[in-house]
């Protein structure tokens, strides 16, 4: 189900734009006046959060930061506004006619840009409702254009009416409105981990990072007051317990940029954050599978030409990146200095209740859910942990690790495959979770080499850091995700599914 390269003069443009913010080089902010504040003070009683990292500017007369400020102006009774929470009209179209799907792309990526517009004339506005009326006046035609080009091709949806309309999200409302319980226990991953995690922010106080859009105190919780809570499918008979792992590097020669090829193919900036990647050195929003078959790759394993990408990682240190005023960084809030991982972990396992089959070449995966915050955590699945703790994983906070520890994020893939396609149209129906208790795939699927992404990161002590995001999505930790295409070779996968299969392990 490949798809042709799109090469065309405005690929070139797009990305000649782009090439600021794939440097490697990082320009640090030289203005005079820029005082960065040590990590403020960090106390730990019972486990609660009492400050975070800040920066702040030397001509404040308070020493705060603006954005601290402001959100104690408005914090009022707590029901602050915070955010625009509108219907991801992508999740409601699983079968899209393979014909008209580049424009189905194209018209959901310019519904996020239309958020992203409005979100930044809400963070200005006094009136916040004042910015709903005119944004759904926006969607209306762009999801009418979604029905026609369905249409065209095959039959309608039927379930796009009233998708148009977005609401405002108070901090802490749940996606059905309600108030979250002070302690999310989340859902079950693919490794049958419970993710969830003590809320600590009751006890929080703190003012907002990334360009007064998150993350918050209550983001963050310490590790040490979490619940050890993986819990895995014990192998059964006739298991495939063999791994097999791919180095492919850190993104230590800086490929940014902040497109997504599997979403929004075609689109320049159709992911408004900023993302890392290893492996293919050819991929952005114009790849095509031609594209990919023939670029460079970082992986040591020249057979391995897949592409694995995540959203960045940041420090909250007031240094600026060469991004500051670019598409995916500055202009879409994403601020900050952004961190190389130590370390990238790229794994594939078995299945513990039998032998995996080789993925299809060019099969697309996606984990977790960018807009989660807003979409709720139903396909939320990265895990935040660290290092000496990875027996606790936390889906919706960040963890604050304790001295000689590093951050973790790890990204189980889904490993249950339909058999028949290498995409889908929401991106997710083609591919499944195991069940977390027994291991097996849904009926109709078969066990595929399940992709383990561990990113390891050294960073100060403290809650200073947070990854990039869709601007109205602020952060959230439970916005993590990651992206993967397979572009093995097919006589490597082949290997790398029989390694798995015999038990050995494989690199």
């Amino acid at each position: 189900m490949g798809r042709t390269s799109r090469r065309t003069s405005q690929r070139t443009s797009q990305r000649t734009s782009q090439r600021s913010s794939q440097r490697t080089s990082r320009k640090r902010s030289k203005l005079a006046g820029r005082a960065i504040a040590a990590s403020a003070a960090l106390v730990l009683g019972g486990g609660g959060l009492v400050a975070v990292n800040v920066y702040a500017n030397a001509d404040e007369t308070d020493g705060r930061p603006p954005d601290v400020r402001t959100q104690e102006r408005n914090r009022g009774d707590g029901q602050q506004a915070s955010t625009i929470s509108c219907p991801d009209v992508g999740n409601q179209l699983p079968d899209v006619p393979p014909d008209a799907r580049a424009e189905v792309d194209r018209e959901l990526a310019a519904l996020d840009s239309q958020i992203t517009d409005a979100y930044a004339k809400f963070a200005a506005a006094d009136d916040k409702d004042s910015v709903l009326g005119p944004l759904a006046e926006q969607r209306r035609p762009t999801i009418e254009n979604i029905g026609a080009a369905i249409d065209r091709e095959g039959s309608p949806p039927e379930n796009l009416d009233g998708m148009a309309a977005c609401t405002l999200r108070t901090e802490g409302q749940g996606q059905d409105g309600q108030e979250q319980s002070g302690q999310d226990q989340g859902g079950q991953g693919e490794s049958g981990q419970e993710q969830g995690g003590q809320d600590q922010s009751g006890q929080g106080q703190g003012g907002q990072g990334q360009a007064g859009n998150g993350p918050e105190a209550g983001d963050f919780v310490d590790i040490t007051s979490v619940r050890p809570n993986v819990r895995a499918p014990r192998d059964q008979r006739g298991a495939s317990r063999g791994t097999f792992t791919t180095k492919c590097g850190t993104n230590e020669n800086g490929k940014f940029n902040p497109d997504n090829v599997i979403v929004a193919p075609g689109v320049s900036n159709g992911a408004h954050h900023m993302h890392d990647y290893v492996g293919n050195q050819a991929t952005d929003a114009f790849s095509g599978d031609d594209d990919l078959a023939n670029g460079d790759t970082s992986c040591r394993n020249q057979g391995d030409k897949s592409t694995y990408y995540w959203p960045v990682l940041r420090l909250q240190n007031g240094n600026d990146e060469d991004d500051a005023d670019a598409d995916g960084g500055g202009r879409d809030k994403n601020v900050g200095e952004i961190r190389t991982p130590d370390q990238v972990t790229l794994k594939f396992a078995g299945s513990p209740v039998g032998k995996v089959t080789a993925m299809p070449r060019f099969l697309r995966i996606i984990t977790g859910d960018a807009k989660a915050f807003t979409n709720g955590n139903a396909n939320a699945n990265a895990s935040w942990s660290c290092t000496g703790f990875e027996n606790r994983q936390l889906k919706d906070k960040y963890p604050i690790c304790p001295d000689g520890s590093k951050v973790v994020r790890t990204f189980n893939f889904q490993s249950c495959w339909d058999g028949r396609n290498t995409d889908s149209a929401n991106h997710r129906t083609h591919v499944a979770f195991a069940d977390p208790r027994s291991g097996r795939c849904p009926g109709g699927f078969r066990a595929i080499p399940r992709l383990v992404q561990r990113i390891v990161y050294d960073v100060p002590p403290g809650p200073g850091f947070a990854v990039d995001s869709f601007p109205e999505q602020l952060h959230k930790p439970v916005t993590d995700h990651g992206d993967f295409i397979n572009v093995f070779d097919q006589r490597l996968m082949q290997r790398v599914a029989k390694c798995i299969n015999d038990g050995r392990r494989c690199a």
